[in-house]
């Protein structure tokens, strides 16, 4: 997920134009950096299903022979840290026991790591915050994964982590007054009509397919990609879990704000969220009409299950803040994205208890794909 300082100024893209997805950097009040510690909780949950596949299917002796004794990973979408390098420490130990078992008299082979991300994204405060005690070489490696990042047949590992779900661009269609999925009076695809659901998951598929295309080329056989993402379960509809209703919500206000002529129709009109929780049932089979990654493990988890009783509302606005800001900055002045967030706290709080009742078993979807 890349990173940047937000912009606070209008600008309407045209439909169909790349937008790339810009957390908020540096280390201030509302900067990922201070607010993704759900994230790093979400992700704990899926650690020992990642760790079971590793130790099953990674042959890490003959990778690392290979390779000179040297296994390189990489963490694509790594943002701000210090989530990215929890995860990048967690993969290598795993990897060093796997090769232990494999390999009990040998010594543990070294490690290279890349952190990649957009071009935007604020690599200075990613590298200044890097642990004082680390057991890699560290590289940054700034640009899109939707594009060739790594040379052919030089990675072993790619972890990728709530990064995927954020589309290359707004759906076809969804601009477009004569289109069946036109999404006028909404900006996103919770509570929409079945063609802008259809939308959606048309563009998440060709961003996946690009996506698995370019890996292919630079892992080796037998190397891993490692995916934890915003998922639901097959058939259900968006606005059955708690983000659903949020992003009503978010639609709800800004719309609102043109009623009393706080901003434009048009400028709302022109604004979609590209975001996609794809069901493992389309994931699958995107990975499985690629054909270059075989599926060594794929489910669902509760992203949550630490939470017990309401959500502490400021702090979880905190970290919503945090990952989607700037995508509204860069449409709408700041000050209607600042109205905008005060507004959803109190919405949000209002409809608490319905949110905590939401769905949330199967919100997160967890997948190992080993390159054949």
């Amino acid at each position: 997920m890349a990173t940047l300082i937000a912009d606070q100024t209008f600008t309407e893209k045209p439909e169909g134009s790349e937008t790339p997805i810009q957390v908020v950097g540096g280390c201030g009040t509302h900067s990922y950096f201070k607010n993704s510690f759900y994230q790093r909780l979400a992700t704990n949950v899926t650690k020992d299903h990642i760790h079971d596949a590793i130790i099953r299917k990674l042959d890490v002796k003959s990778l690392a022979y290979s390779s000179s004794n040297t296994i390189r990973l990489a963490d694509c979408g790594c943002a701000v840290g210090p989530n990215t390098f929890n995860a990048m420490q967690d993969l290598i130990e795993i990897v060093k026991q796997k090769y232990k078992s494999q390999c009990p008299n040998s010594q543990n082979p070294e490690f290279h790591v890349s952190f990649n991300d957009q071009s935007s994204n604020d690599f200075n405060t990613l590298f200044t915050s890097l642990p004082q005690e680390i057991h890699f070489f560290v590289a940054g490696v700034p640009g899109s994964f939707q594009k060739r990042l790594f040379p052919e047949k030089s990675l072993h590992l790619v972890h990728v982590s709530y990064a995927l779900h954020w589309l290359s661009k707004v759906p076809e269609g969804l601009l477009d007054k004569n289109s069946p999925a036109w999404n006028k009076g909404r900006i996103h695809y919770a509570f929409a009509p079945e063609a802008v659901v259809k939308a959606y998951a048309n563009q998440f598929a060709k961003d996946l397919e690009r996506f698995l295309n370019n890996r292919a080329k630079e892992i080796v056989p037998g190397g891993m990609i490692i995916v934890t993402n915003p998922s639901i379960p097959d058939g259900m509809p968006f606005s059955e879990i708690a983000n659903g209703l949020m992003y009503n919500c978010m639609g709800t206000i800004l719309y609102d704000m043109v009623k009393v002529g706080f901003l434009s129709e048009a400028q709302v009109d022109s604004f979609n969220l590209p975001i996609y929780a794809c069901p493992p049932g389309e994931f699958g089979a995107v990975v499985e009409r690629n054909g270059n990654f075989r599926i060594e493990v794929m489910g669902l988890t509760n992203p949550s299950p630490w939470l017990k009783g309401r959500i502490n509302m400021p702090e979880y606005i905190k970290h919503v803040r945090a990952a989607n800001e700037s995508m509204f900055n860069k449409h709408f002045s700041y000050e209607v994205t600042e109205e905008m967030f005060r507004q959803l706290l109190e919405r949000l709080e209002e409809i608490n208890d319905k949110m905590v009742s939401c769905y949330r078993d199967g919100v997160q979807l967890f997948a190992v794909l080993q390159r054949l």
